[in-house]
């Protein structure tokens, strides 16, 4: 048995709850994914619309503010520039708190970043840094909430612990800044996405 009762958390506290938990479960199945995104919704609001998910949440994640809600993953490879046009595409329904995504990439010292800067292509320029010896594989997790609140987490693959797992509001600046302009008012016609905060399915807690 357990019970919601009033959630009396900070914003920025239920957001990197979320973002822990959802480190984890995306950690929980190795690396070499695809992006992820994930809607973050009331756990309260989800559970009064669907009732029988109280059945599927463990008291632990019934407590938990926001429920992360898996939206499916994004094509495997994505670069930062398509990234940003896929999730430009994207407007949250009234419901959704948040929203979260989980990606890899290779990362570099500054410094070598710079001596590839004449590579001729993006092609190879992930050629040359994914035979870079400095490099480091990382899993980002970057979250906002519709208010304004951030939130990220960094794991690296040769630090593949929980415990090592960097977090932070200013950790994954970029990421953040383009997930934020989802919640922004649409200009446009919208392009159906099929994203919903009370889809079916919810994430599985790890």
């Amino acid at each position: 048995m357990y019970s919601l009762g009033p959630d009396t958390s900070s914003p920025a506290d239920a957001l990197s709850r979320a973002v822990i938990e959802i480190e984890r479960h995306v950690s929980s199945a190795g690396w070499d994914q695809p992006a992820q995104l994930f809607a973050l919704v009331p756990t309260e609001e989800l559970l009064r619309a669907e009732p029988q998910l109280a059945a599927e949440l463990g008291a632990d994640d019934a407590s938990q503010p926001l429920t992360p809600v898996a939206q499916g993953e994004l094509p495997g490879g994505m670069d930062d520039e398509h990234l940003a046009d896929a999730l430009a595409r994207i407007e949250w329904p009234e419901g959704v708190s948040g929203c979260a995504l989980a990606v890899e990439r290779i990362v570099l010292p500054a410094s070598v970043e710079a001596g590839l800067s004449d590579a001729e292509s993006d092609a190879e320029l992930a050629r040359l840094a994914g035979s870079d010896p400095r490099r480091h594989e990382v899993r980002m997790v970057a979250a906002v909430l519709r208010e304004g609140d951030r939130f990220g987490a960094v794991r690296l693959r040769t630090h593949d612990e929980d415990s090592a797992v960097l977090t932070g509001t200013d950790l994954v600046p970029t990421l953040c800044e383009v997930l934020s302009l989802t919640f922004e008012p649409s200009t446009g016609p919208v392009e159906g996405t099929g994203v919903d905060g009370s889809s079916d399915d919810e994430e599985k807690r790890a």
